[in-house]
């Protein structure tokens, strides 16, 4: 926008000149062909003054003043002898011819070549040319200046719509420029306040009844616990195995919420975090879960990629878990949970393949949706808060986590964080 403001600036002055200057140039040149013939047909009519006296002083003062005039002017003299007729002045393609009478039968002729007159002509031109051109170029810097400093407000607000969309909520506009501009800085700067406030006491209303929840959802557990306990019917310890498991779901939803509203809040910021203690101890913790099912995990790849990494405090340990998981509740019994590690010179990626149902295109999209559940065991018991939270954990990061398929038709989790010395905060 500001080199196209800019040119249109300098155009429009290039027209005010051309305008302007052309039509003036064109009169200018004329009235020097005038003046010229104007001092030649006088010049001549000095000479033939001195001509018309017959006295040999007015004869030696006409030859010094021809002589003179031949030597300072592109000029010559021509005495006629014969001439019959009055004062004429004639331009030919080449030179103007005046010619004056100085009796009866005598005239003086003056030749003046037309070419000085041009050549004064054309260097009247180039100097408005230069002229203009630098105009053209004073106005088109200060065009410039002009422009980046009216349109400096716009690239404000430009950069703050920028980091509003980028998820920092915490950015202003200056509040600059025209009035308009003024007006608008103003209203974006209070939309944005208002939108912070809603995040916040989203996140605190989140973050709270999450907290409270978890605390009535476990004596609520403990309670079916002990009636269980005491039950003999086993259509009543059915019933009662089933609100259990709700239970336990929706403790799980509450530890999730809680999880997500820390996390959308952002605190703590990012540390170096080994990669190769965090999956082995995850591994270790899951291990039992899966050995009662004849899941094994295995571990490819090279054991020096699994190299420190750049992750919030706790969030790999949470992002494993939440994978794992994912990837116990779908497998079939007795199959194994591949976890393959590749490192590259800025990042680590950690690829977890199970060979579960799997997803659908359509589900792959929606799988980072929060609340939104698959098939399996996770559709049943899960909080659908799953891969919403690896997702979350992993972008503030700055890394990534993509759901692709496996060669036996399961769900590949390729999870990548960056390298610890890759950054200047690791």
């Amino acid at each position: 926008m500001i080199r196209r403001l800019t040119v249109a600036y300098v155009l429009l002055v290039a027209v005010a000149l051309l305008a302007f200057k052309v039509p003036l140039s064109v009169p200018v040149s004329q009235h020097m062909r005038n003046d010229t013939a104007a001092a030649v047909q006088r010049d001549a009519t000095s000479m033939a003054l001195l001509l018309a006296s017959r006295d040999q002083a007015s004869r030696d003062s006409l030859a010094a003043t021809i002589r003179t005039y031949e030597r300072e002017t592109p000029g010559t003299v021509e005495l006629l002898s014969t001439w019959r007729g009055g004062t004429r002045a004639d331009w030919t393609d080449t030179a103007l011819v005046v010619t004056v009478a100085a009796s009866d039968h005598e005239a003086v002729r003056i030749s003046y070549p037309t070419d000085q007159i041009d050549e004064e002509v054309w260097e009247i031109w180039m100097l408005r040319a230069a002229l203009a051109v630098g105009i053209l170029a004073v106005a088109a810097v200060l065009g410039a200046v002009a422009v980046r400093r009216l349109t400096r407000p716009l690239r404000d607000l430009h950069a703050m719509a920028g980091r509003l969309g980028d998820g920092d909520l915490t950015a202003r506009a200056p509040v600059t420029g025209p009035p308009e501009i003024q007006t608008l800085a103003r209203t974006l700067n209070l939309g944005a306040e208002r939108l912070e406030s809603l995040v916040a006491a989203r996140q605190m209303f989140v973050a709270d009844a999450s907290h409270q929840l978890r605390t009535p959802l476990t004596a609520l557990r403990l309670a079916l616990d002990n009636i269980a306990e005491g039950v003999d019917d086993v259509g009543v310890r059915a019933d009662i195995e089933q609100a259990t498991s709700e239970v336990v779901r929706m403790s799980r939803l509450a530890d999730g919420l809680l999880m997500l509203a820390r996390a959308d809040a952002g605190s703590g910021g990012t540390q170096r975090v080994d990669l190769s203690d965090a999956v082995e101890q995850r591994l270790a913790v899951w291990r039992p879960a899966a050995a009662e099912r004849g899941i094994r995990f295995e571990v490819t790849g090279a054991s020096e990629d699994l190299a420190p990494v750049v992750a919030g405090p706790g969030h790999v340990e949470q992002v494993l878990d939440n994978v794992l998981a994912n990837a116990l509740a779908v497998s079939p019994d007795g199959a194994p949970i591949r976890l393959d590690v590749q490192g590259s010179q800025d990042r680590i990626v950690l690829e977890v393949h199970d060979e579960g149902p799997g997803l659908s295109a359509e589900e792959k999209e929606r799988a980072f949706d929060r609340f939104w559940r698959g098939r399996g065991l996770t559709g049943r018991s899960g909080s659908g808060l799953g891969l919403a939270i690896v997702n979350q954990l992993m972008t503030d990061a700055g890394g990534g986590v993509v759901l692709d398929d496996t060669p036996t038709g399961g769900l590949c989790v390729r999870i990548s964080w960056l390298r610890a010395a890759a950054t200047s905060g690791g």
